[in-house]
């Protein structure tokens, strides 16, 4: 992973991704898609499934489609300067994320009952191969959005001398359980493999070089790996708003450092997430000053 030293003045494009959780005998598991070799963005590295909010997004009818209103979306963000259709719009883009790259649905029929019928699956995801919108998909099949199973986790805004891509971001992450009955691929074009792992396992294989990722992927599968199953995490993520985390990078003798808020050269004084406080760029990789355990502390 190349860093880059160029200071961006424009400002971050609104994003958000849906980190997706399920059980398992061995505990709990998060599903990792490679992004494509050429992508401008976090190219070869594993991520969650997520991108841009695009402008149709917050263009839906959200009366119709959506199983919550407005407010109450809004309300879970926990950010004051942005309106309730921006808000809508950012929950939106996340479930059209999940499912463009990934394939996975949560929705409703509109007689309420749970998605559980494959003909739904299927004919949303032949519409959309077809070109069709996301929300000509939606009016299409009759399809309702079930963002109560999207909890608002974290969020991260790329910094303005960003150490790891040459864009800037402002992601909103969510978690959720994987909806039962349906199975989650990468789509051979955006990501080009996938995989479901435990959070220190796909931790353990960026360490030995086997799997790639960015700090804000570490951070949080640091973060998720203090859970043992899927409704642990709903839980704390349902109990307090979701942490602005704003990374702050300097140089230290020669090497980029990432640092956190909570960590005495940050900005921010308060710890907003479990671990360490900041990540160091050695071994061709970002790393705690203290090493891998130091992620678990």
């Amino acid at each position: 992973m190349e860093l880059n030293r160029e200071i961006i003045t424009t400002a971050p494009r609104p994003a958000a991704t849906v980190v997706m959780l399920r059980d398992v005998a061995a505990g709990l598991q998060v599903f990792l898609m490679k992004r494509h070799s050429r992508s401008d963005v976090l190219g070869g590295a594993y991520v969650f499934p997520g991108g841009k909010v695009d402008a149709a997004d917050a263009e839906l009818d959200m009366a119709a489609h959506l199983d919550q209103p407005l407010r109450r979306l809004h309300a879970t963000l926990n950010e004051a300067d942005i309106s309730e259709r921006t808000a809508g719009g950012l929950y939106v883009a996340a479930l059209r994320e999940t499912f463009e790259e990934s394939g996975v649905l949560f929705a409703q029929q509109a007689t309420r009952q749970t998605l559980d019928s494959a003909d739904w699956l299927s004919r949303a995801a032949a519409l959309l191969r077809a070109g069709h919108a996301f929300n000509t998909v939606l009016a299409q099949t009759g399809l309702r959005m079930q963002t109560r199973s999207i909890v608002p986790w974290s969020r991260w805004i790329t910094p303005t001398a960003p150490s790891v891509m040459n864009k800037r971001f402002d992601t909103r992450f969510f978690v959720a359980a994987m909806p039962p009955g349906q199975v989650a691929r990468h789509d051979n074009f955006e990501t080009t493999e996938s995989i479901w792992l435990s959070p220190r396992t796909a931790l353990e294989q960026y360490w030995s070089g086997q799997i790639d990722l960015a700090p804000p992927q570490i951070m949080s599968l640091a973060h998720l790996s203090r859970h043992a199953d899927v409704r642990s995490v709903l839980a704390a993520a349902g109990i307090r708003p979701p942490p602005v985390i704003q990374p702050e990078p300097f140089e230290l003798e020669g090497s980029r450092v990432i640092c956190y808020p909570g960590d005495a050269c940050h900005s921010v004084r308060e710890q907003a997430l479990p671990g360490p406080t900041r990540l160091c760029y050695r071994n061709k990789r970002f790393e705690p000053v203290d090493g891998f355990d130091a992620l678990f502390l």
